[in-house]
């Protein structure tokens, strides 16, 4: 780790610094830290308003395409649609996020998201119903989110200390689990209720709530002079030899490709419910299985004081990443949907803990010049694995049964980890 780093953030004044951290439950609570400093709480607040705004947006414009529509294949078709912008714009935005001011980035990128929701909210308005429109926007959305996504991650390391990176992470990645849970239940009530359009006008307001969040915050400039052609094809490309030489940025990232790619068994899961659990409901079971996951993970969140002051971070990914594997391995072996329920609520909160001490050593272990780059690649990978798991699980599927393919999946993730973690020993080593 370059130590060097960490002068960039804010220190922690001697006064905070205790010598036995909290006391009895508030050891086991949410690490709430970060939030003592203004800037870092401007920046989480905003993410709190947008978390639910944008998964408004993310069910109203399928709902919309497929009652123009009528098809699923539709459906899918725009969430490629979507899915190709925001890989080829955050790389991008990563690279741009190190070589200019990272507030003014987020103030354009937030500005052009909160158009472009309002742009969804006059076609559904004046009844346009075309199809390709709202896939041209939404292609338009997800090209300012992939520009956004790597310069908000990576402010976070010049807004609070290094020995808070996993605290801020647990409370940014829990509001985001918890929006993409009340996000879809509220879009569900207020559809009879205000009708569709309505939707996209909410997030465009929710949107700039953020973008006032975003002006109040400190200006982000580059800590380094940057180097010329820094954010274009270059500068990517240097990301990606920068992650090559670093082993432990690199074990970062096939950590969460081995987790997610081998081991999201979300594609089996209507399969699961119309055959597996049919005796509980088709309907019923296929919800709580998939709101298992993300309920497991806002758990590990609210008790994230449990984990987000440990050092040993290459350990913590490790065995977060052992454990998802094992409780979606439990899942695929549970004949009752409750169990099964348990063991996929289990791998949310192993992937809570996943996702807060990855994204902490991409901020720790990285220089500033580069963490923009880092954070573009973490969104092309966040993205893509549960992506390229739909079709692993699903061909796996039909081919072995989904029980058989999503136990199969979770031993997969438990030996290739740990393949991984015996040959390649820098994760291992990785402290604070």
């Amino acid at each position: 780790m370059d130590t060097s780093e960490s002068s960039t953030g804010p220190r922690t004044p001697k006064a905070e610094q205790d010598d036995g951290g909290p006391r009895g439950w508030r050891r086991l609570a949410m690490d709430t830290r970060p939030l003592r400093r203004p800037a870092y709480r401007r920046l989480w607040a905003s993410t709190v308003v947008t978390a639910v705004g944008s998964q408004l947006t993310a069910v109203a414009v399928p709902k919309q395409i497929y009652d123009i529509t009528g098809s699923s294949a539709w459906v899918g078709a725009a969430g490629l649609a979507g899915l190709l912008p925001l890989i080829v714009f955050a790389l991008w935005g990563g690279a741009i996020a190190d070589s200019m001011d990272r507030r003014t980035l987020l103030l354009l990128t937030n500005t052009g998201i909160a158009v472009t929701s309002l742009l969804f909210w006059v076609q559904a308005f004046v009844g346009l119903e075309s199809v390709w429109t709202l896939m041209l926007l939404l292609a338009l959305q997800q090209a300012f989110w992939g520009l956004n996504a790597p310069a908000r991650s990576a402010s976070i390391a010049r807004l609070v200390p290094a020995d808070e990176l996993p605290a801020a992470n647990a409370l940014g990645s829990t509001v985001m689990q918890t929006g993409q849970i009340a996000g879809p239940l509220l879009a569900g009530a207020l559809i009879p209720v205000i009708g569709l359009a309505e939707l996209y006008l909410i997030d465009a307001l929710a949107l700039c709530v953020t973008v006032w969040a975003v002006y109040r915050l400190p200006a982000l400039p580059p800590l380094t002079a940057a180097k010329a052609g820094s954010a274009g094809l270059r500068g990517v490309l240097e990301g990606f030899r920068y992650i090559s030489g670093h082993a432990v940025l690199l074990l970062s990232f096939l950590a969460d490709i081995v987790a997610m790619v081998l081991g999201m068994p979300r594609a089996l899961f209507p399969q699961l419910a119309s055959e597996t659990y049919a005796p509980y409901g088709e309907g019923f079971a296929l919800g709580l299985l998939f709101a298992a996951i993300p309920l497991g993970a806002v758990l590990g969140g609210l008790f994230s004081g449990t984990f987000s002051r440990a050092r040993r971070h290459g350990w913590m990914v490790i065995g977060s990443v052992v454990v998802w594997g094992l409780a979606v391995a439990g899942s695929g072996l549970s004949g009752g949907l409750w169990l099964a329920v348990a063991f996929l609520a289990l791998a949310g909160v192993a992937d809570m803990v996943s996702m807060v001490f990855r994204g902490a050593i991409l901020l720790s272990a990285a220089t500033d010049e580069m963490r923009g780059r880092m954070q573009g690649v973490f969104t092309v990978v966040v993205a893509g694995g549960p992506r390229l798991a739909d079709v692993l699980h699903g061909t796996a599927g039909s081919a072995f049964g989904p029980r058989t393919a999503v136990a199969g999946g979770g031993v997969l993730v438990v030996v290739v980890m740990l393949a991984l973690a015996a040959a390649m020993p820098a994760l291992r080593r990785y402290r604070v």
